[in-house]
């Protein structure tokens, strides 16, 4: 029995979106329905202006690749509508437009200090975003921005924003729809656009799971170290992990060091204390320069500095290790198939791999946590591409809700 047409074509523009129904056969096999369904539905997403059917051949690279009749090839409209996306962290903001397919259409950024007030704060991210969506001449289907901080849901409210020094419980998807509204920024039927707030670590599981390293994986688990501090997020079997109200994961918060330095969440020996880009910097003799991005240069230093710096790999090995006894514990309570680092953790997988999943296997019982792949994100852009993906969903969920009343 085939399915009703609003969740058939949503289940298909996910197929495409994610690059998993390239082509018309493809698709055809994914939903197992007719042909003349796909007919119907790949008609319907690209009078929506969501996609272009390519007529021409699509070879085996392009999962066509069978005898017979070429498969056309289904893409998302290269000028069709995007989200606007935006991330906040302590040492600035950027803001992008993003097309299905996880495709960055128009990018900015800033580095400097963020406002304490969240609406000061979220003024010029608003501007930023506005000003991309005049110059693209597109229709906005959403946005969202993402947060060095938990989010409840579904109130979308921070709590403890300990890097950027919002007030606990700070309304933040609402500060952030004000904002969005007061330049304008309107759906494609001209009412307010749907506004979403969510963790930034977060939102790079969400795109890395269906853009990039992790995709396929039923079991996802992200650690990162952004510009302060460490967090995590879970993907499982293609859906956030988030708890009962939106706080789970907070991997940033495992005691590697029960005697370590002391954390702003009150506890001693955090990962986010102990082996995060603040302390790697410290412990490699160097600090950020005012008005920059401290992950920026951290990660630069790391590359270049491990093979010619004894201090710098010193510094690293440290936090491998220390990295290392979070992830095993985190792999003990969450029995992932695929592990994804970023942020740092990403650059430090490339110069030291070995020393980081030995100190995972040491840690292990049994040494469970040495079968599991341990991989770098792939996507410079993860935080906005995720962000941009929570904007899409409804979309994603029902497509028709762009139709034109």
């Amino acid at each position: 029995m085939e399915l009703t047409s609003a969740p058939l074509t949503g289940i298909a523009l996910t197929l495409i979106h994610t690059g998993r129904a390239p082509t018309r056969s493809a698709l055809t096999s994914r939903l197992g329905v007719t042909r003349a369904t796909i007919g119907a539905v790949t008609g319907e997403l690209r009078d929506l202006g969501l996609i272009v059917v390519d007529a021409g051949p699509a070879g085996a690279a392009q999962g066509g690749g069978q005898q017979g009749r070429p498969s056309h090839r289904l893409l998302p409209d290269p000028s069709g509508p995007v989200a606007l996306a935006a991330q906040v962290h302590p040492d600035g903001f950027a803001v992008a437009l993003v097309g299905l397919g996880g495709t960055v259409v128009a990018h900015c950024a800033e580095n400097g200090p963020v406002p304490q007030d969240p609406a000061a704060a979220f003024a010029p991210v608003a501007a930023a975003g506005a000003a991309l969506l005049r110059q693209s001449g597109r229709r906005c289907v959403g946005a969202a921005v993402a947060v060095p901080t938990a989010v409840t849901h579904p109130e979308g409210t921070a709590v403890r924003a300990l890097y950027v020094g919002w007030p606990d419980g700070a309304p933040v998807r609402d500060i952030f729809a004000a904002a969005v509204a007061r330049h304008g920024v309107r759906d494609p039927r001209g009412g307010p656009v749907g506004c979403a707030a969510v963790n930034d670590v977060n939102a790079l599981a969400l795109a890395e799971h269906r853009h990039g390293a992790g995709r396929d994986a039923t079991h996802l688990l992200v650690v990162s170290a952004e510009h302060r501090g460490v967090g995590g997020a879970l993907v499982q079997r293609g859906a956030l992990y988030t708890g009962s109200g939106g706080l789970a994961m907070e991997a940033g918060h495992v005691s590697v060091d029960p005697q370590g330095r002391p954390c702003l969440c009150g506890n001693r020996g955090c990962l986010s204390v102990e082996g995060d880009v603040e302390r790697f910097l410290g412990e490699a003799g160097q600090q950020a320069s005012p008005g920059s991005s401290a992950l920026d240069e951290a990660v630069e230093l790391l590359g270049a500095g491990y093979p010619a710096d004894p201090r710098v790999r010193e510094a690293a090995d440290a936090i491998a290790v220390r990295l290392g006894l979070g992830l095993a514990g985190l792999i003990n309570v969450v029995n992932p198939d695929r592990v994804i680092l970023g942020g740092l953790y990403r650059e430090l997988l490339t110069v030291a791999p070995e020393r980081l999943r030995a100190a995972v296997a040491r840690r292990s019982p049994w040494g469970h946590g040495a079968g599991i792949p341990i991989e770098g994100g792939v996507l410079d852009d993860a935080a906005l591409i995720g962000a941009a993906e929570v904007a899409w969903q409804p979309v994603l969920d029902n497509p028709g809700q762009l139709r034109l009343a």
